[in-house]
């Protein structure tokens, strides 16, 4: 029996500390997930917070069978980033503060002309990323940053299977061409 499904079992028994173990051990993917999705700090502060509560107060709606806890739990977060995004009315977002934040993977101590390059591979993909539709957008977050399969993309995303694989696809191919267009 794995870690999360113990702490699951003891929190529903009614063990509190079970509940922050489950916050603490889920709560900066949530929010790695959400600012993927959103590009700021504040509302995905905020949209971890109410994603991670919403799961801990109505644990008894998770069904292990279905889709595992961190897939539950990326679906409600998915949720709650669209609500957030419709309240703002945001077209699109910014990836440059998240890369900015350790997620990149550039070589710690690159030469000055090394840096530039990244920086320019970078500055073209986030132009890149801030181009597609949203939900192409939130299919590749999920598929490549997350780490979701396409069945638990289509269960996070509300939609049936070849939808999201074609959503990933798409996101894939728009993104090659565009950033080969950049190159030219």
């Amino acid at each position: 029996m794995s870690d999360t499904v113990a702490l699951i079992q003891d929190w529903q028994a009614g063990e509190e500390g079970a509940a922050e173990a489950l916050y603490n051990a889920h709560r900066s993917d949530v929010y790695r997930l959400a600012y993927a999705l959103l590009g700021n700090a504040e509302d995905a502060e905020e949209v971890a917070q109410d994603a991670l509560t919403y799961a801990l107060v109505n644990i008894r709606h998770y069904a292990p069978e279905r889709a595992s806890f961190a897939t539950w739990l990326h679906t409600i977060t998915v949720s709650r980033c669209r609500d957030r995004q419709r309240r703002k009315r945001l077209v699109s977002f910014s990836l440059t503060e998240w890369l900015g934040l350790g997620r990149d993977l550039s070589d710690p101590a690159p030469g000055p002309e090394a840096a530039v390059i990244e920086a320019e591979r970078r500055e073209a993909l986030l132009q890149a990323m801030r181009e597609l539709h949203p939900a192409v957008r939130e299919a590749l977050v999920l598929r490549y940053w997350a780490g979701h399969t396409f069945r638990e993309i289509a269960e996070i995303m509300d939609c049936p299977l070849p939808t999201a694989q074609s959503r990933v696809r798409l996101g894939y191919q728009q993104l090659r061409a565009a950033l080969r267009e950049e190159k030219t």
